[in-house]
C-alpha cells in the first residue's frame, strides 16, 4: 500500500501540472510492451489532410509528418513545436480554401509559415487552451476550444477573434455530469489553480503520513532486534517520535481531505465509473463549474453541413444541431450514436451526406434525419442507439484517414491501422517515427495513476486494482483515526481521574 500510495501521489502531483512537465518525454523502448509503437497503434494516427495530389500531412500523437499519396516515405514537420510530445499532440490539421495551413493542438492554434517553413504560435484571446477542431466556412476560420467557438478571418497577418459562446441546449437544466463533478473535485480544478495546488498539497501530505507511518513501523522492531550505541538509538526515538507527532498532527487535521480524494478517485475507473457515467448533478456554487457557459469544458467536435445548413457538434453529452446563424438553441439529435465516455475521435461527414462518428466505442456510419445507424467496421452487428454502456468496446476507433471523401485507413487504439475499404496496406512505422515519439511524462503518470500500468502483473483484474486499493485505504484512514480519538480520549480524561 505504501508503494502504490506514492506512486498515486507522485503521478497526480504530474497530472495536475501538464503543462509544466510537457518538455518531458520517455523513451517508448524503456517501456512495457503495450506502450510501444506497432502497427501505428495506441493513437499514434488521428487523421490526414491532403496538401497537393503527391503530399499528404498524418498527424495525431506523433505530432505532423509528411509523406506522399502511397504513404511510402515519411518527414518530420514539426519544425516550430515547442520540445516534448505533449506539445506535439495534434486533434486537427485543416488547410483552408485560402491555401493556409492551421493545426489545433493540446496548447493553442499553430499557422504555418511557407516562408521559413515552420509551425508559428498564434496569439489569440484562448492562448494555450486545447484547440480540438478548425474548419473554415466561407471567408471565416472557425476554431473549437473545449468551451468556446472563435470566428476570425481566414487572414494569418491580421486576426481577430470574436467569441461566440454556444446557446444552451434545448431543456437545459444548468446541471454537471457526475462524472465531471468528480473528476474536477478529484483533481481540484474546480477550485482554480488555487484548488490544483492544494490537491498537491493533499498528495503530499499522503507522502508524508506514509513515509512517517513506515518509520512508525519499522523504527521500534528495529530497535528492540539490534544492539546499538546509546547515542544512536536514542536519535531513532526521537526520529520515531517526531514521525508520530507530525503523523497524528497532521493527518488528523486533514483526513477529511484525504477521504474525499480516495473517494473521488474510485469513481473515476470502471468498474464504478459506470453507476455515474450518465448521472448529472447540480453545479457546485461558486467554482469553476458553476460557468454561465452551458458548454463549459464539454465541446468535442465540429463541422458545417452544407447541404443541411447546419452547424453539427459534437459534445460530451451527445450530438446536436444549430442553424446557421446561431440564433437557436442546440438541438439534440433524436438518434445518437454510442460515444465512449472517452470523447470522440473521428466526426466527419460523408459525401452522400451521412456522418462517421469513431470513439472507443467503435466507428459508426449515422444518418440522423433518417435514423440510419450501422457499425462501420461490423456491418452485419446490431447496434444499440443511445446507449451507456461500459466506457470502451471491443473496437477502440482512434482515427482515420478519408482521401477523396472516402474512408481509405482506420487506427484502432490497441492493434493499429487496417484498410477501411480494402485499400492497400498502409506501411510500417517507420523507426524515425518511433524514436522521436517518446510518451510524455504526463501520460505515463496517467497509466500509474488509473493503474492501467499494472495490467503486467494483475491481468484482465488490473480494473479491479483501484477500488480495492481505495477500500483499503479508506480502512487505514478511518481505523488512524479511530486509533488517535481513543487515545486522545484517554489522555483528555487522565488529569481529571488523577486530581480526584
Amino acid at each position: 500500500m505504501s508503494i502504490f500510495t506514492l506512486i498515486f501521489a507522485l503521478s497526480g502531483i504530474v497530472m495536475n501540472h501538464r503543462e509544466l512537465f510537457s518538455g518531458v518525454d520517455v523513451s517508448r523502448e524503456h517501456l512495457l510492451e503495450d506502450y510501444q509503437y506497432k502497427n501505428w497503434n495506441n493513437a499514434a494516427v488521428k487523421s490526414a489532410c491532403r496538401m497537393s495530389p503527391d503530399s499528404i500531412l498524418v498527424y495525431g500523437n506523433i505530432g505532423v509528418w509528411l509523406t506522399d499519396s502511397l504513404f511510402s516515405d515519411f518527414t518530420d514537420f514539426n519544425d516550430g513545436f515547442p520540445k516534448g510530445i505533449d506539445n506535439r499532440k495534434i486533434f486537427k490539421i485543416h488547410k483552408s480554401k485560402q491555401g493556409n495551413l492551421y493545426a489545433g493542438t493540446l496548447f493553442g492554434m499553430y499557422r504555418f509559415d511557407n516562408r521559413n517553413r515552420h509551425w508559428k504560435f498564434v496569439e489569440s484571446p484562448f492562448g494555450k487552451e486545447q484547440v480540438v477542431d478548425l474548419f473554415d466556412r466561407n471567408d471565416s476560420l472557425y476554431v473549437l476550444t473545449r468551451s468556446f467557438l472563435f470566428v476570425t478571418k481566414d487572414n494569418p497577418g491580421n486576426f481577430i477573434f470574436r467569441k461566440i459562446m454556444l446557446p444552451p441546449p434545448v431543456n437545459y437544466d444548468n446541471k454537471e455530469g457526475l462524472f465531471k463533478t468528480l473528476w474536477m473535485i478529484h483533481s481540484g480544478e474546480i477550485g482554480g489553480f488555487v484548488g490544483q495546488l492544494f490537491v498537491d498539497l493533499i498528495a503530499l501530505i499522503f507522502i508524508f503520513l506514509t513515509l512517517t507511518g513506515l518509520i512508525y513501523w519499522l523504527f521500534p522492531k528495529w530497535i528492540k532486534r539490534r544492539k546499538r550505541k546509546e547515542k544512536t538509538i536514542q536519535y531513532i526515538k526521537s526520529v520515531n517520535q517526531f514521525s508520530l507527532q507530525w503523523h497524528n498532527k497532521i493527518g488528523v487535521w486533514v483526513v477529511a481531505f484525504l477521504l474525499i480524494t480516495t473517494i473521488t478517485g474510485m469513481f473515476l475507473r470502471p468498474p464504478l465509473l459506470i453507476t455515474i457515467a450518465n448521472a448529472s448533478v447540480g453545479k457546485i456554487p461558486f467554482t469553476l463549474l458553476d460557468s454561465p457557459n452551458p458548454w463549459y469544458d464539454k465541446l468535442r467536435r465540429i463541422f458545417y453541413d452544407e447541404q443541411k445548413e447546419r452547424y453539427v457538434i459534437g459534445t460530451n453529452q451527445g450530438i446536436y444541431y444549430l442553424d446557421k446563424e446561431f440564433s437557436n438553441v442546440l438541438i439534440p439529435f433524436s438518434t445518437q450514436p454510442p460515444v465512449s465516455v472517452m470523447g470522440i475521435n473521428v466526426f466527419e461527414q460523408m459525401p452522400n451526406g451521412s456522418y462517421l462518428v469513431g470513439s472507443f466505442s467503435g466507428l459508426f456510419l449515422w444518418d440522423p434525419d433518417r435514423r440510419i445507424l450501422v457499425d462501420y467496421l461490423h456491418p452485419n452487428r446490431p447496434v444499440n442507439s443511445n446507449a451507456g454502456g461500459p466506457p470502451i468496446g471491443s473496437d477502440l476507433s482512434a482515427g482515420l484517414i478519408t482521401l477523396n471523401g472516402k474512408p481509405v485507413y482506420h487506427f484502432d487504439y490497441g492493434s493499429g491501422v487496417s484498410s477501411a475499404t480494402g485499400f492497400r496496406t498502409f506501411p510500417d512505422i517507420p523507426e524515425e517515427i518511433i524514436q522521436k515519439s517518446g510518451m510524455s511524462l504526463w501520460n505515463l503518470a496517467l497509466e500509474f495513476h488509473t493503474a492501467r500500468y499494472y495490467q503486467f502483473m494483475f491481468g484482465g483484474l488490473y480494473i479491479l486494482f483501484i477500488p480495492l486499493y481505495g477500500l483499503t485505504m479508506i480502512l487505514i484512514l478511518v481505523t488512524g483515526f479511530w486509533v488517535w480519538w481513543k487515545v486522545w480520549r484517554k489522555k483528555k480524561r487522565t488529569p481529571y481521574l488523577e486530581s480526584k
